[in-house]
């Protein structure tokens, strides 16, 4: 694949983190019942700096869950015979909690679809909201996030490539195009 355009470098990621930081208190009047639930895997890396932003604008520091919804994709082709569960964070409890969804992209919306099923499995949330880096388009579902880093109109043959330090040593966002 042939990378096309760098979208957004390591100063625009820091720039779209601190206003959807400040955009999430603003809506929800402070933190106070606020978690953050990151969507495995780059979801994850995402939710803990706008925990660390958020906990620097407001003194208060704000939990982050991680949600493996591997189990929950409708374009799973293949379960192993036992899958295995994890329980990661079960210790903290989500009902009449205010969760925001935070994953890297959306696309079609069917990652959301599945994290919200996630979501449903673990309690009953007072409100859920949503937060991407990089709102593509191409929704296959009625889902909006309520919080975007930045609008990136692709076409159908290309591949936003969300990349994180914790996990790629790099932080960058990058248009590839399919051959």
């Amino acid at each position: 694949m042939k990378t096309k355009a760098i979208i957004l470098d390591e100063k625009s990621i820091q720039r779209a983190t601190t206003r959807i930081a400040n955009e999430i208190i603003e809506r929800n009047k402070g933190v106070d019942d606020l978690i953050l639930v990151g969507i495995k895997t780059r979801g994850v890396p995402f939710a803990y700096r706008l925990s660390d932003k958020i906990s620097q604008i407001e003194g208060k520091d704000v939990p982050v869950l991680t949600l493996d919804i591997t189990l929950y994709r409708d374009d799973l082709t293949e379960i192993q015979e036992d899958p295995i569960v994890k329980k990661a964070n079960a210790n903290i409890d989500i009902n009449d909690k205010i969760i925001v969804l935070v994953d890297d992209v959306i696309f079609t919306g069917r990652t959301v679809r599945a994290a919200l099923d996630a979501l449903v499995d673990m309690g009953r949330a007072r409100k859920v909201q949503l937060a991407v880096l990089i709102d593509r388009g191409h929704r296959e579902l009625p889902i909006r996030p309520d919080y975007v880093g930045k609008n990136v109109p692709t076409s159908r043959k290309e591949i936003v490539s969300v990349k994180f330090k914790e996990i790629d040593k790099i932080d960058q966002v990058i248009i590839k195009e399919k051959r």
